[in-house]
């Protein structure tokens, strides 16, 4: 029987099954970096607020405690966003006219609440306590990053699953001593891993148990 198609077709037919493959391979690497792109995970990104308030300014400059404002950070699993009541214990005595803090007062005259943007936010699949966290030796810059230094307030991380099981994972490498939670200057020791296994035990964190899907998805 006659050849019907040339043997130039083999050659052809090899060059669009690579071709399809690597074409294959791009789509899929472009949507990893996508899915990993601040277009989706918003990280990095400073969202509007009604009030510009800066942590830079009342954290890092003031040295205000994070347990001032998100007073239930400790025993809750929101950390909880200040009253307009705790903005106007200052604010009732210095900057009283100042106009960027108009929304403020509005609030404290009228008792309604500022409708602050949240920038933190977890899909509804995933389960976060905060208190848990912070009760085993996470520092609050652990997961929120420099908020010392942060003049609007943005999301330091991904917030994705694998970010996630880098500390679920080895906790040794991000666990601090109770007292230094809040510090936002606290730096890791060169003993980080060996201080870190310590504080593992001593908290009882169990790393088996944090490796367990329904840990986050309940």
């Amino acid at each position: 029987m006659s050849q019907i198609f040339p043997r130039a077709m083999n050659t052809l037919a090899r060059a669009s099954i690579f071709g399809f493959l690597l074409i294959l391979g791009f789509v899929g690497w472009v949507g990893t970096r996508i899915d990993r792109s601040s277009y989706l995970t918003e990280q990095g990104i400073a969202k509007s607020q009604p009030v510009p308030f800066s942590h830079e300014h009342h954290v890092g400059g003031m040295g205000i405690d994070c347990r001032y404002c998100h007073a239930s950070v400790e025993r809750s699993r929101f950390a909880g966003m200040p009253s307009t009541k705790t903005c106007m214990t200052c604010h009732s005595q210095i900057w009283t006219n100042a106009r960027m803090l108009e929304p403020v007062r509005q609030s404290f005259a009228t008792g309604t609440p500022i409708a602050w943007v949240r920038v933190h936010n977890l899909p509804d699949y995933a389960y976060f306590n905060h208190a848990i966290h912070v009760n085993k030796g996470i520092g609050c810059d652990t997961c929120h990053g420099p908020v010392n230094r942060m003049p609007l307030m943005y999301q330091y991380a991904s917030l994705q699953m694998e970010w996630c099981l880098a500390c679920h994972r080895e906790p040794e490498r991000f666990i601090r001593p109770g007292n230094e939670v809040f510090n936002m200057n606290w730096q890791p020791p060169p003993n980080q891993l060996e201080l870190g296994r310590e504080l593992v035990k001593r908290y009882h964190v169990n790393k088996e148990q944090l490796s367990n899907c329904s840990i986050c998805h309940r």
